[in-house]
């Protein structure tokens, strides 16, 4: 697929504009040389190296809105991603509204030629990860400068050991479905409450079996949101597999530990800066230089 130029100033634009209305924390964002970077390389998409150490040639954005979804923190520019990315989403938004599912909100995805993001993650970097976000709370047409930061609540209670039922029910449960039934998914990331509580049959989650709950890997974090991961294309041999999810829908007593182990987070009422040094950073593949050197 080659690289629509003027798909990318619909995906971009808005973005840049927004830039002029949003807070000036926002604005102020950690940048690295990968996150300055405005547009994708043009050619065949490629995803280069691993999930958390790698870059992404011939990108595509995602549109702001379409069927059933709708990008938000685009101040970001973190709507790219391999064109099977940008196609998942479309596909899952399909399906999510002939189901009769709310419109669900995207986050981040990759940059523009993938790459380290600044903050906020260590994968997300060979446009094949994307966060879809758990709220039903949401609204079409939002304007840019509410994207930025709009509603969006855990699904846990604040103790973060049970799921609350006033925000996840089987509306959650049927998207969560819809996306671990696309066969290009390699894992999809949850909390491990909600994992547990999806393996008790949360919501109808097990009315007809546990083997979608093979693709739900449990990770802290993740009680607002679940991170999809696609697997590596077959047309980017220099993408590097993650292992292979075990097998069996992970639905035991490991899984119950982790879910307790969790704690509340701490209550800081001043947050003190801390002054540290940053950790080195991750010798990309080789072919990573060329990608953010090419104009």
């Amino acid at each position: 697929m080659g690289f629509d130029r003027r798909g990318w100033l619909y995906a971009v634009l808005p973005a840049i504009i927004s830039l002029l209305s949003i807070p000036p924390s926002v604005a102020a964002q950690p940048s690295n040389p990968w996150s300055q970077v405005l547009n994708p390389t043009a050619g065949p998409a490629q995803a280069i190296g691993s999930f958390a150490r790698g870059c992404i040639s011939g990108a595509v954005p995602l549109p702001i809105d379409g069927t059933g979804y709708s990008a938000i923190r685009l101040s970001r520019r973190r709507n790219f991603g391999h064109p099977d990315l940008v196609d998942f989403i479309e596909s899952l938004g399909r399906r999510a509204q002939a189901a009769g599912l709310p419109l669900f909100y995207v986050g981040d995805m990759g940059q523009p030629r993938g790459g380290p993001l600044p903050f906020g993650h260590a994968s997300h970097q060979i446009g094949l990860d994307a966060d879809i976000w758990f709220t039903t709370a949401t609204k079409s047409g939002l304007p840019i400068a509410e994207r930025e930061e709009p509603p969006l609540p855990s699904m846990l209670f604040a103790s973060l050991r049970d799921v609350d039922p006033s925000r996840f029910d089987q509306r959650q449960v049927r998207l969560l479905k819809l996306a671990a039934a696309d066969p290009r998914v390699e894992r999809i990331f949850v909390n491990p409450v909600i994992k547990l509580a999806l393996c008790h049959g949360y919501a109808g989650a097990t009315d007809h079996g546990t083997d979608w709950l093979h693709r739900l890997s449990p990770w802290y974090g993740h009680d607002d949101h679940f991170h999809v991961r696609l697997r590596c294309p077959a047309s980017s041999p220099a993408c590097e597999p993650q292992k292979p999810v075990p097998d069996g829908d992970g639905c035991d007593a490991s899984l119950a530990s982790w879910a307790r182990s969790q704690r509340p987070p701490p209550v800081v009422p001043t947050p003190v800066p801390l002054v540290t040094k940053p950790p080195p950073p991750r010798v990309l593949p080789a072919a990573c230089n060329a990608v953010l050197d090419e104009p």
